[in-house]
């Protein structure tokens, strides 16, 4: 599936036109466009290839998945690669869409699967129609937004679940040490995946504003600069909160290690206790009379008793959490 739009002179001009013929639109004064592929097939990308001009090798790239982010540079084209996260949801983990993307003079070539949404970006774009007359640096920016909005959403999310783990971790004095764990580890689990994410989709953007690209106009510098700013502030705020889930996993096996003694104190001292007329009856080899002896009812009788308290002492420690 493919998807095509066109500005000319900053103005939107057409939309879903063929690829063949971009190369056209393309050679106007002032035009630029934007071609949209979703799951497509290396034959699929031979056209645009032929058209723009693209490196074969951007293209080899450009149709596998599981790519890691970064920005490589050819004589005539940049390609992209970035990553669209999401959640993380119930299960504590992040979704993410793969999105590529080839940068020339007068295209944007975005391509990714079906799960990536484009209507976010092509929102931002229309609602910075301004920005237009800067061509394809615009919607590169528009695009690498969305990217970077979605990211800062995804953190607070995390940030959210972190402050509600530290709050369960002393609700009534009586945290579960293993649900605790669990997920402090989805979310250094998550934490760990948008740091592989970012940081390398930031070093990406610094070397589009830092390098020697010529693709970024100054007019839409500022905006490139926001967009870094945006991801420093991600890949810090990450690292922060990787220490701050490895401090509710330390408070918690250290809180575990001071429930263990206590728990250890109480039953040692109960023990104590009950091993003192238990010494000393033994001691005397002391053997009263009691009902049922001798008889089956009084066999039934103890074994009622010793089963009937050791549930009753299972269900006391289970409720204290001793076992």
């Amino acid at each position: 599936m493919v998807s095509t739009r066109c500005w000319q002179d900053g103005t939107a001009a057409e939309r879903d036109f063929p690829v063949e013929q971009v190369s056209d639109l393309v050679a106007r004064d002032g035009s630029f466009v934007w071609i949209d592929y979703t799951d497509p097939e290396p034959a699929d990308l031979e056209q645009v290839e032929e058209e723009l001009g693209i490196h074969a090798l951007a293209v080899e790239d450009a149709v596998e998945r599981g790519q890691r982010p970064k920005l490589d540079r050819y004589r005539d084209s940049l390609f992209l690669v970035v990553y669209d996260a999401h959640g993380p949801g119930k299960d504590g983990e992040l979704v993410t869409h793969e999105v590529k993307a080839f940068v020339t003079h007068h295209a944007l070539v975005t391509i990714h699967g079906a799960d990536f949404d484009t209507a976010a970006v092509q929102r931002r774009w229309d609602a910075n129609s301004d920005l237009a007359d800067h061509g394809v640096p615009w919607l590169l920016w528009g695009l690498l937004d969305a990217v970077v909005d979605h990211a800062t959403s995804v953190l607070e999310t995390i940030e959210r679940d972190i402050d509600a783990l530290e709050d369960d971790l002393f609700e009534n004095g009586d945290p579960r040490e293993q649900q605790i764990q669990r997920r402090s580890f989805r979310l250094r689990k998550a934490l760990g995946v948008l740091r592989r994410l970012v940081v390398p989709t930031r070093d990406s953007v610094g070397s589009l504003l830092h390098g020697d690209a010529a693709t970024i106009v100054d007019g839409v510098r500022p905006y490139f600069r926001d967009v870094e700013d945006h991801l420093v502030s991600i890949a810090d705020t990450v690292e922060q909160q990787r220490d701050a889930v490895s401090s509710v996993l330390e408070t918690n096996l250290n809180l575990a290690s001071n429930r263990q003694n206590t728990v250890m104190k109480k039953v040692t001292s109960w023990a104590a206790i009950i091993a003192i007329p238990t010494g000393i009856t033994s001691f005397f080899g002391q053997n009263v009379k009691f009902p049922g002896e001798g008889a089956w009812s009084g066999l039934y009788a103890s074994l009622a008793l010793t089963v009937a308290t050791s549930l009753v002492l299972y269900r006391s420690f289970k409720h204290r959490d001793w076992l």
